[in-house]
């Protein structure tokens, strides 16, 4: 079998992978929502969905940085990657154990082109279609319930030392614009910030992320003089494609409400 992964490289399987790595959290969560935990033998420790899954797999590393010869003593046919999540020299290391497939999510197309490529690699095409139809089905529900909403200018914030938000050309923002929220951000895909710029560009809500930096309750105050509606969000949902956006959609279902 011959593939094209999302950066238009060509993969050659001899056969139906059955022996995993999965190096991107929301792709491992994908690869078990589709009946494939028992293929999967190592994963990242980011790698926390399902819960019980980093008790029962190989932690090979994290999502820049892994121990190349316990992939290698894994033995594995395929090896998953993301162009955002693992680097360029990784990816190169791990194609001398086994092929590797590179995804390239930015745009909700993007995700449901990587679970068809998932269905044929895998043989779930049915399952996938399944999958997509619904999500599909539910981002339609979600547009006429906001389709008399407002536009809301927004900051989606990810990091505060420094101050970092999502900005163009990522999923997060993608995301953003599904919910009717404009993205005041767009000079760069991860730009840093400071309070006197976010006052200038005036949004009418900030959002803080539950993830990669874990915002609370009280990192509301440093925000506060900016006199603006500030909410907590779960970051799972803004930047988790693949399945997850199964359960996202009805989370935005509640968000503009």
């Amino acid at each position: 079998m011959e593939v094209i992964d999302q950066l238009q490289r060509k993969i050659s399987l001899p056969n139906i992978p059955r022996r995993i790595i999965s190096l991107v959290p929301s792709q491992t969560e994908l690869l078990v929502d589709l009946g494939l935990e028992e293929n999967i033998l190592g994963i990242t420790k980011f790698c926390v969905h399902p819960k019980h899954l980093r008790k029962n797999k190989t932690i090979v590393g994290g999502t820049k940085q892994v121990k190349l010869e316990k992939i290698k003593a894994l033995d594995p046919d395929i090896i998953l990657c993301n162009k955002e999540e693992n680097t360029q020299e990784m990816v190169a290391e791990l194609e001398e154990i086994a092929p590797v497939h590179v995804s390239d999510i930015v745009k909700i197309e993007d995700a449901f082109d990587l679970m068809h490529q998932y269905g044929e690699i895998f043989q779930k095409k049915a399952l996938v279609g399944t999958m997509v139809n619904s999500i599909r089905d539910k981002i339609g529900v979600l547009q006429k319930q906001i389709q008399n909403k407002p536009i809301r200018k927004v900051a989606y914030f990810i990091w505060k030392k420094p101050l970092m938000v999502a900005g163009k050309d990522t999923f997060i923002d993608e995301l953003l614009k599904l919910n009717k929220f404009e993205n005041i951000f767009r000079e760069a895909r991860y730009p840093e910030t400071t309070l006197e710029v976010l006052k200038d560009k005036n949004p009418d809500l900030i959002l803080l992320s539950s993830e990669p930096f874990p915002f609370k309750e009280k990192h509301k105050e440093y925000f506060s003089t900016l006199n603006v509606e500030i909410k907590l969000v779960d970051g799972e949902y803004f930047s988790w494609y693949g399945s997850r956006l199964v359960e996202a959609i009805d989370y935005f279902k509640t968000l503009r409400d």
